[in-house]
This record gives C-alpha cells, structure tokens and sequence, in this order.
C-alpha cells in the first residue's frame, strides 16, 4: 500500500482504473465458466435478494460483448474520476454505484434483472461533465465538456427504446453521477 501513496495521483487512478476493468473481465470469466449463473445476482426489483444486486450487478455483465462494449468507457470515465482525487472519486463511485442501483431497484419492473457496469458509466460521465461547474475549476470544466464531446452521444441511452438493454440503469446511473459531484464538490474555506 505503501508503494502507491508515493506514486503520482494519476498513475493511482491508472492502476485502479485498469485493476477494476480486470475484475471485470475476471467475474466474466467465472460467470462463463459456471454457465452463466451470476447473473442472476444483478437487480431484481423490489425483492429481497434483488437487493444483494445492488452490490453485485455492476460487476455482472451478460456476456462478452456486453463486457467489451462498457471496457474502455470503464477505463476512460474511471480513470478520469479517480484522477479527480482518489478519495473524492471513490466517494464518487461509491455514491453512483448505491444510489443508482437502489433506484433501478425501486423503480424498473417487477419482472427484470438488471446488470452491468454501465449504470456506473453514466454516472462517472455526467460526474465529470457536472463537477467542473460544482466546484468552479475551469480545467474540471473543459475535461466535462470533453467527455461530453466523446461520450455525450450515449446519454440517449437513458430512454427507453431498445430492448434487453436497462435504460433505468443508465438513467439512474446519470443521476446519481450529477449527485455525486455534490457531494464531493470541493467547499471552499
């Protein structure tokens, strides 16, 4: 642990950023081997263990193309987080990740499982595209606008449209990212 409190911030938020990503790929692969038993731990709403799936379902996903469609996305927007200061992006994250999950289970239908690292996707983006005008800071605002510019596109996402795909969790997601950079945002003294 030591080593990494003398590493650069940015290396920290590399190295968390990549370590997640293969977690990711890690569950994936323990997920195909027990024929994709896992994923039945994401969110089921409403009931009583769909509430372990708040926990589990961002490190759920269904299938490898599912994984490799929320890889870089993971890498970028969470290196970019963690690389706003490791404790205020875990905060962050940790904030996206519950909130998030609590209202897919409290809102989306009765009848669905909900998994994947996308609703934590759409948190870190709008975090990033919303701290910068929280917190003042006119570096944090220009990299918000330059993830809006890249990944902007997918805030579409959030409707409802295409089927399989939890747009709650994205919704969700991109809520509690905007709540998140509140309750991080730097207060001044």
């Amino acid at each position: 642990m030591s080593d990494l409190r003398a590493r650069p911030g940015w290396q920290v938020a590399a190295i968390g950023a990549v370590g997640f990503v293969v977690l990711l790929w890690g569950i994936e692969l323990v997920d195909v081997a027990a024929s994709h038993r896992l994923d039945g731990w994401g969110i089921r709403p409403r009931s009583g263990e769909g509430l372990l799936g708040i926990l589990a379902a961002p490190l759920l996903h269904g299938g490898w193309g599912h994984l490799s469609a929320n890889t870089v996305p993971a890498l970028v927007l969470g290196f970019l987080t963690l690389a706003t200061g490791i404790g205020r992006g875990l905060v962050a994250t940790l904030v996206i990740w519950l909130l998030g999950g609590l209202a897919v289970w409290l809102v989306a239908g009765g009848s669905s499982v909900h998994l994947g690292a996308s609703g934590l996707i759409f948190g870190w983006l709008t975090y990033l595209v919303v701290q910068g005008f929280v917190d003042h800071e006119p570096l944090e605002i220009l990299v918000g606008l330059g993830v809006l510019v890249v990944y902007g596109g997918v805030l579409w996402g959030v409707l409802p449209g295409t089927p399989g795909v939890s747009w709650q969790g994205h919704l969700f997601g991109a809520l509690a990212g905007v709540v998140a950079a509140f309750v991080v945002r730097e207060r001044s003294a």
